[in-house]
Protein backbone atom coordinates (compact mmCIF):
# COMPACT_ATOMS: atom_id res chain seq x y z
CA UNK A 1 0.00 0.00 0.00
CA UNK A 2 1.43 3.53 -0.52
CA UNK A 3 1.14 6.43 1.30
CA UNK A 4 1.54 10.40 0.82
CA UNK A 5 2.61 12.67 3.50
CA UNK A 6 2.53 16.04 2.04
CA UNK A 7 3.40 19.01 3.94
CA UNK A 8 5.25 22.39 3.04
CA UNK A 9 7.99 20.98 4.76
CA UNK A 10 9.40 25.08 5.28
CA UNK A 11 11.70 23.73 7.00
CA UNK A 12 11.57 20.32 7.61
CA UNK A 13 11.40 19.43 11.18
CA UNK A 14 12.34 16.69 13.76
CA UNK A 15 8.55 15.88 13.74
CA UNK A 16 8.09 15.79 10.38
CA UNK A 17 10.87 13.20 10.86
CA UNK A 18 9.47 11.16 13.49
CA UNK A 19 6.23 10.82 11.19
CA UNK A 20 8.21 9.40 8.42
CA UNK A 21 10.32 7.22 10.16
CA UNK A 22 6.79 5.61 11.36
CA UNK A 23 4.85 6.11 8.10
CA UNK A 24 7.76 4.23 6.24
CA UNK A 25 7.59 1.23 8.67
CA UNK A 26 3.96 0.71 8.32
CA UNK A 27 3.38 1.24 4.31
CA UNK A 28 4.98 -0.03 1.53
CA UNK A 29 5.90 2.86 0.16
CA UNK A 30 6.01 6.65 0.84
CA UNK A 31 6.02 9.67 -0.76
CA UNK A 32 6.65 12.85 0.88
CA UNK A 33 5.13 15.43 -0.91
CA UNK A 34 6.49 18.48 -0.96
CA UNK A 35 3.88 21.43 -1.55
CA UNK A 36 4.58 24.28 -4.42
CA UNK A 37 3.21 27.08 -3.04
CA UNK A 38 4.06 30.58 -4.10
CA UNK A 39 1.92 31.97 -2.12
CA UNK A 40 2.66 31.18 0.73
CA UNK A 41 6.24 33.07 0.93
CA UNK A 42 8.78 30.22 2.14
CA UNK A 43 11.88 30.63 3.50
CA UNK A 44 13.21 27.98 0.92
CA UNK A 45 12.47 27.31 -2.69
CA UNK A 46 10.51 24.11 -3.48
CA UNK A 47 13.67 22.67 -5.01
CA UNK A 48 15.85 23.58 -1.72
CA UNK A 49 12.49 22.18 0.46
CA UNK A 50 12.86 18.99 -1.40
CA UNK A 51 16.85 18.35 -1.54
CA UNK A 52 16.99 19.09 1.82
CA UNK A 53 14.14 16.56 2.05
CA UNK A 54 15.60 14.18 0.49
CA UNK A 55 19.15 14.44 1.86
CA UNK A 56 17.25 13.90 6.02
CA UNK A 57 15.31 10.87 4.76
CA UNK A 58 18.11 8.87 2.84
CA UNK A 59 18.42 6.52 4.99
CA UNK A 60 14.26 5.22 4.98
CA UNK A 61 14.89 3.20 1.34
CA UNK A 62 10.82 3.36 0.89
CA UNK A 63 10.70 7.47 1.02
CA UNK A 64 10.13 8.97 -2.17
CA UNK A 65 10.24 12.80 -2.24
CA UNK A 66 8.23 14.75 -4.65
CA UNK A 67 6.93 18.45 -5.34
CA UNK A 68 3.11 19.38 -6.45
CA UNK A 69 1.33 21.77 -7.14
CA UNK A 70 -2.57 21.53 -7.20
CA UNK A 71 -4.76 19.75 -4.25
CA UNK A 72 -3.16 17.41 -2.39
CA UNK A 73 -6.15 14.60 -3.31
CA UNK A 74 -5.69 14.97 -7.00
CA UNK A 75 -2.00 14.24 -6.33
CA UNK A 76 -2.37 11.53 -4.20
CA UNK A 77 -4.14 9.69 -7.15
CA UNK A 78 -1.31 11.03 -9.61
CA UNK A 79 1.31 9.40 -7.57
CA UNK A 80 -1.20 5.97 -6.70
CA UNK A 81 -1.25 6.44 -2.79
CA UNK A 82 -4.96 4.89 -1.44
CA UNK A 83 -4.00 6.83 2.13
CA UNK A 84 -3.05 10.64 2.87
CA UNK A 85 -1.25 10.54 5.79
CA UNK A 86 -1.34 13.97 8.43
CA UNK A 87 -0.14 14.61 11.82
CA UNK A 88 -1.96 16.16 14.46
CA UNK A 89 0.18 17.82 17.54
CA UNK A 90 -2.38 18.86 19.34
CA UNK A 91 -5.92 18.71 19.93
CA UNK A 92 -6.01 22.24 17.69
CA UNK A 93 -5.06 20.51 14.47
CA UNK A 94 -7.79 17.94 14.91
CA UNK A 95 -10.64 20.22 13.65
CA UNK A 96 -9.08 21.87 10.53
CA UNK A 97 -7.69 18.43 9.82
CA UNK A 98 -10.93 16.86 10.08
CA UNK A 99 -12.74 19.09 7.94
CA UNK A 100 -9.93 18.46 5.15
CA UNK A 101 -9.98 14.68 5.57
CA UNK A 102 -13.80 15.40 4.75
CA UNK A 103 -13.23 17.14 1.52
CA UNK A 104 -10.79 15.18 0.05
CA UNK A 105 -12.87 11.62 1.02
CA UNK A 106 -15.76 13.69 -1.17
CA UNK A 107 -13.34 15.08 -4.08
CA UNK A 108 -11.56 11.10 -4.20
CA UNK A 109 -13.81 8.54 -2.28
CA UNK A 110 -11.39 6.08 -2.77
CA UNK A 111 -8.53 8.03 -0.46
CA UNK A 112 -8.42 7.36 2.75
CA UNK A 113 -6.80 9.87 5.72
CA UNK A 114 -4.54 8.61 8.66
CA UNK A 115 -3.47 11.10 11.38
CA UNK A 116 -0.57 9.87 13.30
CA UNK A 117 -0.02 11.70 16.53
CA UNK A 118 3.25 13.44 17.29
CA UNK A 119 5.36 12.58 19.85
CA UNK A 120 5.24 14.46 23.07
CA UNK A 121 9.04 15.36 22.36
CA UNK A 122 7.55 17.51 18.81
CA UNK A 123 4.16 18.76 19.89
CA UNK A 124 5.22 22.11 20.04
CA UNK A 125 7.44 22.26 17.32
CA UNK A 126 6.07 23.57 13.56
CA UNK A 127 8.14 24.99 10.68
CA UNK A 128 6.57 28.72 11.26
CA UNK A 129 8.17 28.54 14.33
CA UNK A 130 11.14 27.32 13.82
CA UNK A 131 11.27 30.08 10.53
CA UNK A 132 10.87 32.54 13.45
CA UNK A 133 13.47 31.23 16.23
CA UNK A 134 15.96 31.08 13.40
CA UNK A 135 15.16 34.93 12.00
CA UNK A 136 15.47 35.46 15.53
CA UNK A 137 18.96 34.30 15.38
CA UNK A 138 18.89 31.75 17.91
CA UNK A 139 19.61 28.25 17.02
CA UNK A 140 17.24 25.83 16.07
CA UNK A 141 19.22 22.62 16.04
CA UNK A 142 17.41 20.74 18.48
CA UNK A 143 14.26 20.63 16.83
CA UNK A 144 15.74 20.29 12.95
CA UNK A 145 17.96 17.78 11.30
CA UNK A 146 21.43 18.13 11.02
CA UNK A 147 21.37 19.32 7.25
CA UNK A 148 18.64 21.30 7.81
CA UNK A 149 19.82 23.11 10.48
CA UNK A 150 22.51 23.98 8.36
CA UNK A 151 20.95 25.17 5.88
CA UNK A 152 18.96 27.56 8.03
CA UNK A 153 22.16 28.88 9.64
CA UNK A 154 23.48 29.76 5.89
CA UNK A 155 19.78 31.54 5.08
CA UNK A 156 19.51 33.82 8.06
CA UNK A 157 23.67 34.47 7.73
CA UNK A 158 23.00 35.58 4.05
CA UNK A 159 20.28 37.69 5.00
CA UNK A 160 22.17 39.74 7.78
CA UNK A 161 25.29 40.21 5.37
CA UNK A 162 22.29 41.93 2.74
CA UNK A 163 21.23 44.19 5.70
Amino acid sequence: MRALFPASFDPVTNGHMDILNRVSVVFDSVVAGVVDNARAGNLFATQERVDLLQSAVVSLDNVEVLPYTGLTVDFARQVKASVLVRGLRAVSDFEYEFALSAMNRRLHPDIDTMFFLSAPEHSFVSSSLIREIGALGRSVEPFVPANVNEAICKKFAQSADRR
